[in-house]
């Protein structure tokens, strides 16, 4: 059974951290890129950043780059998403997603990201 299991989500002062993880099972990590995406309430899903684990080639939204940095722990399936300097605008729902490619983008439609979280709330006080 494939799954994805996020953690780490909280509530958070603006400028404060905060790291998520994703642990996934039940495919070959190697063969996949996983992705972290968001969702605020009323707004669109939109990619924030992803690692492929056989290249390691990461890939970030603008409004993250230089905040938020992902990693990828292959001995234990997992991949991190350290959140620094963070904003009220990153509050939302994160979610993990795995799509089988070496070369990811979190600008490509959402279509091909093939497994997904149930997602983990990240909130940001003012």
């Amino acid at each position: 059974e494939v799954q994805l299991a996020e953690s780490g989500g909280g509530l958070v002062q603006t400028g404060g951290s905060l790291r998520l993880s994703c642990v996934v099972s039940g495919f070959s990590f190697d063969d996949y890129a996983i992705g972290w995406f968001r969702q605020a309430p009323g707004k669109e899903r939109e990619g924030v950043s992803c690692i492929s684990a056989r290249t390691g080639n990461t890939d970030y939204t603008n409004s993250v780059k230089g905040r938020f940095t992902i990693s990828s722990d292959n001995a234990k399936n997992t991949v991190y998403l350290q959140m620094n300097s963070l904003k009220p605008e990153d509050t939302a729902v994160y979610y993990c997603a795995a799509e089988r490619t070496s070369y990811c983008s979190v600008h490509g439609p959402f279509y091909t990201w093939e497994y997904w979280g149930q997602g983990t709330q990240v909130t940001v006080s003012s």
